[in-house]
């Protein structure tokens, strides 16, 4: 939504009502299909109008309404439309064309291979974060860009206009220091862990965190089952201020805003492609004000990514583009050959977090370690902690209870810390043979987990029940199935058993 100096000429008149249908963050406008003001403008499905009412202006998309729920003369309005415009019930809103976008044009040119420069960028990004671009074109511009179609120099200044059309955050202390997986590993709810060691040790770590896109769980939805994540700026400001450090979502305090509506559209076409990865986790880090950042490549056959020549060019594309916009980085290939910790699924990863923080005997011992390594590293980079000495200061922060402390504080501090939930419905998925477990697909094990419900259903999820290398019997539980609803919980069930290996068993010695 953008502010506009006066009421638009030659403008149709609506009134606003409130549809209550909710359609995320894309703001829609129902109008009736024989409206006069539709017949009139040519305003059919799908098209785009512009809605102001007083100084506030935005661009909706058309949908036609054929039962009469609707009266001759209203516009209703989707819950994001009537967030953005906040009109009275009854009130008068202006109806128009929209003003054409250079964006549009510029999307077009990518879409047939067109390279494009800074400006362009910094336009569509604008019109992005501006919600003045429909699904349709963002998912035009999203799948131009996925896979190997842009090149260094726009990565580079897609991130810098990311990063130029949101907030840039200060900070009093220095250095800033920060830390981000990227993805594509079950479970390895490292982040909170990292951030409640590094924040204990005196660091400043202010983290933002994004919800899933192809995942069952994002940072941000795990950490909300344990404290409230959709703190406003100042918010944020105050906890950090207080504690060191936050596990807070990107998306509520506006810091690269072009990202969060980009990764609205990636999430159901299942596209995270290389160069707009780069780009929005560095566009965070910056905005956020990090200076030095800790970024985290698991690697594996079934991980997001699946090679060390894949693992090296994605370091040397995130760290040439962080020199470009002033970050300094150090990135580690991890292992990603199965999932890390038990859980998969908010609740269920937020669980494992308190038992490592507790130090609970049923901790996962992989998630510990993982986040002892991370931890190491943040602590050196942020230089509290000599080269090969973080993982031993990490280590005395969690032994101690320390890091217990300090996370139990930044909960507080965030609006109160709870209990996550617990799944009604479970289902475990045995082995058909006994054997020692030589393989876990990570992919088909995610998929499990979100037709189960997550993360949308924060106890949905998967647990891990085994490990690689391990002896298992004949009808031993590999893996268990949580769900809110029996629905889902058929639905999972249903896809495992059509599946080969989602756990592979190989010949005992």
């Amino acid at each position: 939504m953008t502010p506009r100096p006066s009421q638009p000429r030659g403008a149709a008149s609506l009134v606003a009502r409130r549809a209550g249908i909710d359609t995320y963050q894309a703001p829609v406008v129902y109008m009736r299909a024989d409206c006069p003001v539709c017949r009139a403008e040519g305003f059919q499905s799908q098209a785009r109008v512009e809605l102001s009412l007083g100084d506030r202006t935005l661009i909706a998309t058309v949908h036609h309404v054929l039962a009469d729920w609707l009266r001759h003369g209203e516009a209703g309005l989707s819950e994001a439309a009537w967030r953005m415009l906040h009109p009275a019930e009854g009130e008068s809103l202006s109806v128009r064309h929209p003003p054409v976008l250079d964006s549009q044009r510029h999307i077009r040119a990518k879409v047939y291979g067109v390279p494009l420069a800074y400006p362009q960028l910094l336009a569509i990004m604008r019109d992005v974060a501006g919600n003045r671009l429909s699904d349709l074109h963002l998912a035009s511009f999203v799948t131009a860009c996925a896979g190997d179609r842009m090149s260094a120099a726009e990565t580079v200044a897609l991130t810098r206009a990311m990063i130029d059309v949101g907030e840039r955050l200060r900070w009093p202390s220095h250095p800033v220091v920060d830390k981000h997986c990227v993805g594509g590993l079950p479970g390895n709810r490292t982040t909170p862990l990292v951030v409640a060691i590094a924040t204990a040790c005196g660091a400043t770590m202010p983290k933002t965190s994004s919800r899933a896109i192809t995942s069952p769980a994002g940072t941000a939805d795990a950490m909300e089952t344990l404290a409230p994540v959709d703190l406003a700026l100042p918010a944020m400001r105050r906890v950090v201020e207080r504690e060191g450090g936050c596990v807070v979502w990107g998306g509520a305090v506006q810091l690269s805003p072009a990202d969060d509506v980009l990764i609205r559209v990636e999430r159901p076409l299942e596209l995270d492609g290389t160069a707009q990865m780069v780009a929005s986790v560095l566009s965070k880090k910056a905005s956020a004000g990090s200076e030095r950042v800790l970024i985290d490549i698991p690697v594996g056959p079934t991980a997001k990514v699946r090679s060390r020549a894949a693992a090296d060019a994605l370091t040397a594309a995130l760290v040439e583009v962080g020199t470009a916009v002033g970050l300094q980085l150090r990135v580690v290939q991890t292992d990603g050959a199965e999932p890390v910790g038990r859980g998969i699924g908010p609740a269920l990863e937020a669980w494992d977090v308190l038992a490592v923080l507790q130090r609970l005997p049923a901790a996962p011992a992989d998630l510990r370690a993982r986040a002892l390594l991370l931890a190491g590293h943040v602590l050196e980079i942020a230089g509290l902690a000599a080269d090969g000495q973080g993982s031993a200061m990490a280590r005395d922060a969690l032994d101690s209870g320390r890091a217990w402390v300090k996370f139990q504080a930044i909960c507080r501090a965030q609006g109160g810390m709870r209990e996550p939930p617990r799944a009604l419905y479970t289902a475990d998925c045995v082995a058909r043979a006994a054997g020692v477990v030589t393989g876990v697909d990570n992919r088909r094990i995610a998929m499990a987990a979100k037709l189960a419900g997550a993360p949308a259903a924060r106890a949905a999820g998967v647990t891990m029940e085994v490990k690689l290398g391990q002896r298992v019997e004949r009808g031993q539980p590999l893996f268990r199935l949580h769900a809110q609803s029996a629905g889902e919980l058929a639905y999972a069930e249903a896809y495992v058993a059509g599946q080969q290996d989602l756990v592979t068993i190989g010949p005992g010695p």
